[in-house]
């Protein structure tokens, strides 16, 4: 048992029984935010809502699409949301900047980061370096465009010399596509399959992980504030049961998932969300780690040496610690976490 699990509660809170709010009569509603889109990697929240995971737990949840990971903890720390899913590097810099904001980590989905800069393959950008004297296009809220400083920090780059360009998440793609930026930032589950639904296929893309400059970040995590975590331990709880399952089953059953996906957006390109989902479980989530010892197994050590990666990338005051923005007191027993929780 990490530390962390005495950081946030009571002895008394820690003790609160497991689905008390389905013993309390109607599901308690819990307004969750996702960190982008509805697209395949998100499809599995869409399926654990529609297979009745959450209601098993007491749990009316309410599912929104996400604007990027930056805006999440913004959302949560201001109330819109009670819960959610944020790449948590950006969250990291949020809590740094924002000390009482009271935000804490209840878990961690991804265990691989996804972090990514691309550009055209047939272009003149060959390495990190090259980006220098070039544009690139993002949303303001996008995690790769807030975490490029950790990665140009790594990577030798000039930030000085890149420009920006601010566009909106459905535009971030065609500017690449349209040669109207020279390279794109974002996790790259969602660019690179973006960009292929519109003609640049893999091949044709050159994709520059932050991860392979240093940087071993974790990346998708789940989010609430300690005071609802306080209040509602067994919904934050049973919440991250629900989470996991969902994570496992959709895992096991891929198409299943899409079709949950295809349910909320009609317009969906199944072979483009079913092809994203599993690039997504083969570049953030289905780790060795994962594999062995399920989702959320946390080591401390690593955690810190991102904090501590994010805070330099920022010029942030080296304070923050892994007792403060992350607990694992929610999460469900490791057999809860497990892949072999989704086969039936």
């Amino acid at each position: 048992m990490h530390p962390t699990r005495r950081s946030l509660l009571s002895a008394g809170a820690l003790l609160a029984t497991p689905g008390i709010a389905r013993a309390q009569g109607a599901p308690t509603r819990l307004r969750c935010t996702l960190d982008w889109a509805y697209q395949g990697p998100n499809s599995y929240a869409l399926l654990g809502r529609d297979k009745g995971f959450f209601r098993a737990e007491g749990i009316d949840i309410q599912l929104s699409r996400g604007f990027g990971s930056g805006r999440v903890p913004v959302d949560i720390a201001g109330g819109s949301f009670e819960m959610g899913q944020a790449d948590i590097n950006p969250t990291l810099k949020f809590m740094a900047e924002n000390p009482n904001a009271g935000l804490v980590v209840v878990g961690i989905a991804a265990d691989r980061n996804g972090l990514c800069c691309t550009v055209r393959a047939d272009g003149p950008i060959m390495v990190p370096k090259d980006l220098e004297g070039r544009s690139l296009a993002a949303p303001q809220e996008d995690a790769g465009r807030q975490l490029f400083p950790v990665f140009a920090s790594r990577a030798g780059i000039d930030q000085s010399k890149i420009s920006w360009q601010t566009v909106r998440g459905e535009l971030r793609e065609p500017m690449l596509v349209q040669r109207r930026a020279d390279g794109i930032t974002g996790i790259v589950t969602s660019t690179a399959l973006s960009l292929k639904a519109l003609g640049m296929d893999l091949p044709q893309q050159r994709i520059m992980f932050y991860r392979d400059h240093g940087l071993d970040l974790y990346s998708t995590a789940f989010l609430t504030t300690r005071a609802y975590a306080q209040q509602h331990p067994d919904i934050v709880r049973g919440a991250l049961k629900a989470l996991f399952r969902s994570l496992a089953y959709a895992w096991h059953h891929p198409d299943e998932s899409i079709a949950a996906l295809k349910a909320q957006e009609p317009l969906t390109d199944t072979a483009i969300e079913r092809e994203r989902y599993v690039f997504n479980t083969e570049q953030h989530l289905i780790t060795d780690n994962v594999r062995q010892n399920g989702f959320s197994n946390v080591d401390p050590a690593r955690l810190q040496r991102g904090i501590r990666a994010v805070e330099e990338a920022f010029g942030l005051p080296q304070g923050l610690t892994v007792e403060q923005v992350y607990t694992d007191a929610f999460l469900p027993p490791r057999a809860q976490r497990s892949l072999d929780i989704g086969i039936s």
